[in-house]
């Protein structure tokens, strides 16, 4: 038995087949984040400007078009060279993410597909046969690509129709619960999703998914929806200006952009070590979303609503679905930038007063 299980270890070694929550919920998610963010997200940009230029430049349309249409190629693609895996199995896992992010569920006559969600867990499937597979036979140019295409879209058809009914109703229940009580939910998505962002999993991948405008148009409360992905996108630009704002004394500007429009993930390590840094962004996070539902009313919708200030995507966001006038303007500069620094400072300081919080214990390498 043991002989046998050394054997099984050397072969997953060797084949470079590592199952664990890193390799997958940190590794291969992170990866699926960079395919979105190249292709839906830059979509979703580029299009905006198309339509904030009155038609100037249509041609950012047409390449957001195309974009948007290589999500799950993309994606597929991020995720098979995360996993490290070889050439051919590579290749096959573009196909792999398209049909997995065609696929879903037909609901009330409307189709949703599993979109990011799905591809996350078919291409992970599928990537791994593939790589048990690869170079074991001397028709690997048909064995392999064969192997990863057959076997995702088996994984497919039983994962896809799954995904898409529970984005579907988790999207719906958080819309009915933003309706009926505004407040408490706008504290909860919003501290929620910005803690997401910050850990090293994708919060636009969750977002792109459960915010996805298909869902919100087949809601029973569209306009909650709009509302509660709108507390996702303050409540991750809390995180990010926030951690850049109580940490400049340790990172100076460097940090301070480093975060503010890069990202606030940074910090994990830092919270590992020490947890109670991550209060005063958190408390930011559920102010300034109770503000976000209730006071200022901020809409976004998709992938923006997990973006956070990330070459400031949220806040375009917001804009695209709020609109342009002198309140949403107010809320948008509020609630995403100047509430989440003086809030989180604020907080920090008195955490420092209580000696919880130290110099150099945001310290990162920038």
């Amino acid at each position: 038995m043991k002989k046998q299980t050394g054997k099984l270890s050397a072969f997953l070694k060797r084949k470079q087949i590592k199952p664990s929550a890193k390799v997958y919920f940190i590794d291969a998610m992170g990866a699926m984040a960079l395919g979105l963010f190249a292709t839906l997200l830059m979509s979703t940009i580029l299009g905006t400007v198309a339509d904030l230029t009155g038609g100037y430049c249509e041609f950012l349309r047409d390449i957001a078009g195309y974009a948007k249409s290589a999500t799950g190629m993309a994606i597929g693609v991020a995720m098979a060279v995360a996993l490290k895996a070889p050439p051919l199995v590579i290749y096959s896992c573009a196909v792999v993410g398209a049909m997995a992010n065609a696929m879903g569920a037909t609901i009330g006559g409307t189709a949703y597909s599993a979109g990011p969600a799905g591809i996350f867990f078919v291409v992970i499937i599928a990537c791994e046969l593939g790589k048990v597979v690869s170079k074991e036979t001397k028709v690997d140019i048909l064995v392999t690509p064969l192997t990863v295409l057959l076997s995702g879209y088996g994984a497919a058809l039983l994962i896809c129709p799954t995904v898409a009914y529970i984005m579907y109703y988790l999207g719906n229940f958080i819309g009915i619960a933003t309706d009926f009580a505004p407040l408490l939910m706008g504290i909860i998505v919003s501290v929620v999703m910005g803690i997401v962002l910050t850990l090293p999993i994708s919060s636009a991948a969750i977002c792109a998914v459960v915010f996805s405008e298909t869902v919100i148009a087949g809601s029973t409360a569209p306009e909650a929806l709009y509302l509660a992905a709108g507390a996702a996108a303050v409540g991750c630009c809390c995180q990010m200006v926030g951690f850049a704002a109580i940490s400049f004394r340790e990172n100076g500007f460097g940090g301070l952009i480093a975060q503010g429009l890069g990202t606030s993930m940074l910090q994990m390590g830092n919270i590992i070590r020490k947890p109670v840094i991550w209060i005063p962004v958190i408390f930011s996070s559920a102010v300034c979303g109770a503000l976000s539902t209730t006071l200022f009313k901020l809409k976004c919708a998709g992938v923006f609503a997990g973006m956070g200030t990330c070459g400031l995507v949220g806040p375009i966001g917001v804009l695209k679905y709020s609109g342009s006038s002198v309140t949403v303007w107010v809320g948008l500069l509020l609630l995403c930038v100047v509430l989440p620094a003086i809030l989180s400072i604020a907080c920090n300081e008195v955490l420092r007063k209580l000696r919880l919080v130290q110099t150099g214990d945001m310290k990162i390498d920038v």
